[in-house]
């Protein structure tokens, strides 16, 4: 039994995400809370948001006992990417991307 949350359209890149999702893969789910709440990136804010959401749908949906929950998968994938205009000297314009973000954390059982 596995419970998800996802996060769709978030307004920060994927490489940065990544950074985040590395420290707390595999860790209970204790552990990863802890470690996102005191990581200094801006990504820490939407994973700590998440993974409360997963946790919550654990508890709730599937009747997992939140002490023995941990991260089982933890990924990013690009989501749409904003195009916008930045104006430059003599006339030019160079393009400014907006990246988003998917966020996927999976919580389960240990057994």
């Amino acid at each position: 039994m596995e419970a998800r949350a996802i996060v769709k359209h978030a307004r920060i890149a994927p490489r940065k995400v990544k950074v985040v999702l590395d420290l707390i893969r595999n860790k209970p789910y204790d552990v990863a809370m802890a470690t996102v709440k005191h990581t200094p990136k801006g990504a820490s804010e939407y994973l700590e948001k998440l993974l409360k959401s997963a946790c919550a749908n654990a508890e709730n949906n599937h009747h997992m006992d939140r002490d023995k929950l941990y991260v089982a998968e933890a990924f990013v994938c690009p989501g749409p990417v904003m195009k916008r205009v930045m104006p430059r000297a003599q006339g030019r314009a160079f393009r400014i991307l907006k990246r988003t973000s998917h966020i996927t954390v999976v919580l389960k059982e240990k057994e």
